[in-house]
């Protein structure tokens, strides 16, 4: 969490009892030919070899052999970024085995496409979720070094995060991945509802349970599978300054809420996850009160737009009026965004 963290993040060492059981940030520093892994952005990006390095708690240097390489659709090929999202690449060796990276293999590292800000924002996003369910990412905040060891020039220095790998999250979870395409009618319903209504606060409409950044578990092949989330820079409360919403979805600002979910026309549904997210909203609210890496004005802003929220889910006609919107079958509530139509793989904005 956000609470008590310094702006003096190099100072800062790392724990050797797991990746994401420590919530301090973690200063590392990634050494090679960085302008090659930058600039590697086609369809088929190649693994780069780099150094990890990183001070341990007794004060010495870590240093660990990766490949790297970048990923992502959006920020990596569209999205005009000076730095795409990144994938390192582990191999099991003794100087990996004691180290904080130690059950890694392959982790995603998400790093600033134009201002740091932007990825502190999302990275507060995923820890809201946190507090949703245990079936949820979790991240580690980093302050990146690069280091391009082929040109003489200033290291690079800047925040990012960790996201946790998916079968960790799966096995920390006791579930597996369903990677087949699965119906949100399939989810279990008080997963999908929170899921949903969560998406909903954060301003978000660039998700489908079928396509689009979320990701399906199950405890087996037959169990009711449930819908985890991920992938916000296009949310209103990240307000990233290339994200707009989908044209087919005639909003005119990620600012804008529109529930994504499935058509309930029963309001009294949703009573239970209403009364769900009154109960968090002291610990939504102290994420923000207490973190000291964000500018004050925008956590004012984000709390006001919280506000707006829980003035919403607390107002029955208006709950009513937002909560049975994909049941307007002349609105956009379940329209299918182009380019996710049919029976194809995921398209994930952020993979």
């Amino acid at each position: 969490m956000c609470v008590g963290f310094s702006l003096n993040a190099q100072t800062l060492s790392a724990s050797s009892a797991g990746l994401f059981e420590n919530d301090s940030i973690l200063s590392i520093t990634l050494s090679g030919d960085l302008r090659s892994l930058l600039n590697d952005r086609g369809n088929n990006p190649q693994s780069h070899p780099l150094i990890l390095s990183y001070k341990a708690d007794n004060g010495g240097e870590v240093s660990i052999s990766i490949h790297a390489k970048t990923r992502g659709h959006f920020r990596r090929t569209m999205g005009d970024c000076k730095y795409p999202p990144l994938l390192l690449e582990f191999t099991k060796s003794d100087t990996l085995a004691a180290s904080v990276f130690h059950q890694q293999r392959k982790i995603k590292l998400v790093v600033p496409c134009r201002d740091e800000e932007y990825v502190l924002r999302e990275w507060m996003v995923y820890k809201i979720y946190n507090l949703v369910t245990p079936e949820s990412f979790r991240v580690r905040l980093v302050r990146i070094t690069l280091n391009d060891t082929k040109r003489k020039k200033i290291a690079d220095s800047f925040y990012g995060f960790l996201l946790e790998d998916e079968q960790q999250l799966a096995a920390r979870n006791h579930d597996i991945i369903i990677k087949k395409q699965t119906d949100p009618l399939q989810i279990e319903p008080d997963n999908f509802m929170k899921m949903a209504v969560f998406e909903y606060m954060i301003g978000n409409t660039d998700w489908s349970v079928q396509f689009q950044n979320i990701k399906v578990l199950a405890q087996d092949s037959g169990a009711v599978p449930v819908a985890v989330p991920y992938d916000f820079d296009f949310s209103g409360v990240v307000n990233a300054p290339y994200a707009k919403p989908a044209d087919e979805l005639k909003m005119n600002s990620v600012r804008e809420r529109r529930y994504r979910g499935y058509c309930l026309q029963d309001i009294k549904s949703f009573d239970g996850v209403i009364a769900f997210y009154n109960n968090l909203k002291p610990a939504i609210y102290k994420l923000y009160s207490t973190c000291s890496l964000l500018p004050a004005k925008y956590i004012k802003e984000t709390l006001t737009y919280f506000d707006q929220f829980y003035k919403t889910i607390n107002d029955p006609v208006a709950a009513k009026k937002e909560f049975t919107y994909p049941c307007d079958k002349n609105g956009t509530g379940n329209v299918i965004i182009q380019g996710l139509k049919g029976n194809v793989a995921p398209v994930d904005s952020d993979e």
